[in-house]
């Protein structure tokens, strides 16, 4: 597998730009009303194997909200079992308060940072992998766009002839069309032939909360033609701060059922039938994470002096320098995939 060197992006950013502390709050009670529902639901969940390998030995590893996360001896991906069905996972996100609020209040108040600090690169990122691969920059497909940022910038650039959003959640899937962004609202593994090949297909945060990410991966390559690209960023399992904090970590929540690590998503992306052609970690908030939690009194560094010297006692001088070296090897807790579609024998 050729590995590039990832384009690393220095800009400073904070927790608190994503989501302004004031709606805080508010973001933190629509979300326990909506694991409420889902504990409710907990007599429905169903027992599953490794999402990456197939194993079905993994012992469990964290318990948060009464829900277990095991630990694949095979291939160390973190994952939700028993976990909730595909039918009480549509229920749960066409009903849900978090991301109604999130539709309503987080996204509009942190816009601006939001697609200035994450998506205008992400898109950066995007085009140089189009670039350097000389892929087709015809139709862009997004899968999971969220308030719609990063398909309105995409739209907004020019590169593409056609943008085209994925997204099953009524809110969301609203304001990606308030944006102008050509919407379909199902799915990814329901999408069939309604919008025939793309060229470029991306996936950011999205992956992590599927339940059958194999089965969404093998629909998304069949929409992608001969030589296309495909780009996914999630959790990376095996990251600084899901490490040091384990459940305490953001990352390991209700709706994160899949965590996997670059070597797993590596695994199942190759055996929907592409090629792996890069993966990095340019995570920004590990340490910030980490810290965070140790300054609340979630975690305690009493018994890791170095981890304190660098997150609290020095952390204007090291913190950032550390956490470049996180996400320069391959340590930070967020990753980035690309793949691309074998082109056709001639």
């Amino acid at each position: 597998m050729g590995r590039l060197m990832p384009q690393r992006d220095d800009t400073p950013l904070s927790e608190n730009e994503l989501c302004p502390d004031g709606l805080l709050q508010g973001q933190e009670a629509a979300f326990a009303r909506d694991i409420a529902r889902l504990i409710a639901c907990r007599d429905g969940f169903v027992d599953v194997g490794c999402p990456a390998c197939g194993a079905t030995d993994a012992p469990p590893q964290a318990v948060k909200f009464g829900f277990t996360f095991r630990s694949c001896p095979v291939c160390r991906t973190l994952f939700m079992s028993p976990r909730p069905t595909p039918e009480i996972m549509a229920e749960y996100y066409r009903g849900s308060e978090n991301y109604q609020y999130w539709a309503e209040h987080i996204f509009p108040a942190s816009e601006a940072v939001r697609r200035d600090k994450l998506h205008r690169p992400w898109l950066h990122r995007v085009l140089d992998y189009c670039d350097r691969f000389d892929v087709n920059t015809g139709t862009l497909l997004e899968i999971g766009p969220g308030f719609g940022t990063f398909a309105a910038l995409a739209q907004a650039a020019h590169r593409f002839t056609r943008v085209v959003a994925v997204e099953p959640t009524p809110a969301l899937a609203a304001a990606c069309r308030v944006r102008g962004v050509e919407t379909i609202e199902r799915r990814v593994e329901d999408i069939a032939d309604t919008l025939g090949l793309v060229d470029v297909a991306v996936a950011f945060e999205v992956v992590e909360h599927l339940f059958d990410p194999g089965r969404a991966l093998r629909a998304l390559s069949a929409r992608i033609a001969p030589g296309g690209l495909l780009v996914l960023s999630c959790p990376n399992g095996l990251g600084f701060d899901i490490a040091t904090l384990g459940a305490q970590s953001l990352a390991v929540d209700a709706e994160h059922v899949n965590l996997f690590n670059p070597d797993s998503l590596s695994k199942l992306v190759t055996d929907c039938g592409l090629r792996v052609v890069d993966v990095h970690t340019p995570g920004r908030l590990d340490a910030e994470f980490v810290r965070d939690a140790a300054r609340s009194g979630r975690f305690d560094l009493s018994s890791h002096p170095f981890l304190r010297r660098v997150l609290i006692d020095e952390w204007e001088r090291l913190g950032a320098a550390f956490q470049r070296f996180l996400s320069e090897n391959g340590l930070s807790s967020h990753m980035w995939l690309a793949a691309r579609q074998p082109e056709i024998a001639s």
